[in-house]
């Protein structure tokens, strides 16, 4: 509920890929510019925004489940709005409202920097508000931004996709490629670095294709070496990638850029040369094990991940077959799998052979049983090395009980290591050597060999030691617009931009 200062609390619920994630802190950032105060874990909050995905089945199902909870809530709270924003309102437009009338406010990929000023207008006029853009009207790295993270951040470098895949509804939800000018991409980062950030993920629907609406088909490798000579900044992640634009300048400049991280998340999707041509993925299984080879013979440490879609139309035992054979070659650190998901809006959903559910299980069991089986070898290979660990916030969520912090390692990796004597923050750097590792995660169970501290670190425990600054109460409306004097940050995760 509103505070003792009479401002109006709000709670953002975000659902989806990295970019969601990202759209969700420019969206904190306008409304604490607006004027609201993020919400406690009490009490119901005065504005609910869901940012949602529409890739899969059950993003629909999980949206209105939330909508339906939070009715008895808005009944409470006469004063409450609920808004709706995201793929999913892209993509369903009045659909929502007609569904869940309580809803105040439905806004799209295009137009987040409107959210304020349409608050205010559903409260004036006492009638829900619908308002879809076609294309982008202002990139969303120009408008506030409330980071959740003191250590590592996002940047978009682009937004919107140029691929037609037959499976994903999300370039039609968010457009096509637009780049942002490598300038601004470098001089967000550099902000972002003055504020004590060490670890920064490029960010993009399809990443390495940056440069593409700039007439620079270097322009992403040119755009990661000279990230690397930023002053301060220890680690340098992107994602996603597409095996079609992932080029040899790119394994180059992650082999000779000291903070570049080792790591790539290369999504796959299927094995079958027949159901790749069917998803209209620009690649066959040459093509992508070409690259899994060219990046462990620059990068022998590198640490790969992937995206594999299960049962696609069409898809025979065959055909799964031989996603198991490139599963088997490319011995992927983690892969995130997935049933496929009928998409309303798709060419897919329209195609025959739809696989019978049962026979998706039982081939989606088989290739998870897999996996866990290459995961788990992959991470042994781990234990008795000495590794750095960026200390991490809500990673470990056994640390409390288990006497241990965790974070992250160079190739991402998560950390699970006993709490060293000497007081550690996250965004500090400790070093450890691995005694165990399971499938998804590291133990070092030993002493810690040495601690950092760091200008995250730093960052991080000035943060907690500031109240939180109040808004200055202005009425809602639109937003400045430029670069937010405040720039702190999320925490990278692994996956694929909306299954790139």
């Amino acid at each position: 509920m509103s505070g003792e200062s009479g401002l109006k609390s709000y709670k953002v619920v975000t659902h989806g890929c990295q970019m969601n994630v990202h759209d969700s802190e420019r969206l904190s950032g306008l409304l604490e510019e607006a004027g609201y105060v993020k919400a406690g874990a009490e009490g119901d909050p005065d504005l609910v925004v869901f940012n949602t995905c529409a890739v899969r089945e059950n993003a629909d199902n999980k949206l209105y489940g939330n909508l339906g909870q939070l009715a008895p809530a808005k009944t409470r709270n006469k004063g409450m709005q609920i808004a709706v924003g995201g793929c999913l309102a892209q993509k369903d437009r009045e659909s929502i409202v007609a569904r869940a009338p309580w809803v105040d406010v439905v806004f799209g990929t295009h137009n987040i920097g409107h959210l304020p000023a349409l608050l205010e207008r559903a409260a004036v006029e006492r009638k829900a508000q619908v308002e879809i853009l076609e294309s982008l009207e202002t990139f969303p790295s120009t408008l506030p931004t409330r980071r959740e993270s003191a250590y590592a951040a996002w940047v978009a470098i682009s937004v919107g996709c140029n691929n037609t895949c037959t499976f994903c509804i999300v370039p039609a939800l968010r457009g096509k490629e637009e780049d942002r000018r490598p300038g601004d991409v470098l001089a967000e980062v550099e902000a972002l670095v003055a504020e004590g950030v060490i670890e920064v993920t490029l960010l993009g629907q399809n990443v390495n294709a940056y440069g593409s609406d700039l007439g620079d088909r270097e322009a992403f490798s040119k755009l990661l070496r000279a990230a690397g000579q930023i002053e301060g900044l220890e680690r340098i992640r992107f994602t996603s990638p597409h095996p079609r634009d992932f080029t040899d300048d790119v394994i180059a400049a992650m082999a000779e850029t000291p903070n570049v991280m080792h790591q790539l998340h290369m999504p796959l999707q299927s094995g079958s040369d027949r159901v790749l041509k069917a998803m209209r993925r620009s690649y066959r299984q040459d093509r992508f094990l070409g690259i899994i080879r060219k990046v462990r013979e620059a990068m022998p440490d590198a640490a790969i991940s992937t995206d594999i879609i299960v049962g696609f139309p069409g898809e025979t035992e065959e055909d799964f077959e031989e996603t198991m054979h490139v599963v088997r070659e490319a011995r992927f650190t983690n892969a995130f799998t997935f049933q496929y998901s009928k998409r309303p809006g798709t060419p897919a959903a329209e195609m025959e052979d739809q696989v019978p559910k049962e026979v998706v299980q039982a081939r989606y069991d088989r290739l998870i049983k897999l996996q866990e089986e290459i995961s788990w070898d992959e991470n042994k290979k781990q234990v008795g090395r000495t590794l750095e660990i960026l200390v991490a916030e809500g990673e470990g969520k056994k640390d409390d009980r288990t006497q241990r912090l965790s974070g992250r390692a160079p190739d991402n990796r998560l950390v699970h290591f006993s709490k060293p004597e000497e007081p550690v923050r996250p965004g500090d750097i400790v070093t450890v050597e691995i005694t165990y590792a399971a499938p998804h995660h590291l133990l070092a169970e030993g002493p810690a060999l040495g601690v950092r501290r760091t200008r995250a670190g730093d960052a991080w425990e000035k943060r907690q030691a500031q109240p939180a600054a109040k808004p200055a109460g202005v009425m809602l409306g639109l937003p400045k617009i430029g670069v937010p004097a405040e720039l702190p940050l999320a925490a990278p995760a692994g996956g694929a931009c909306c299954g790139d």
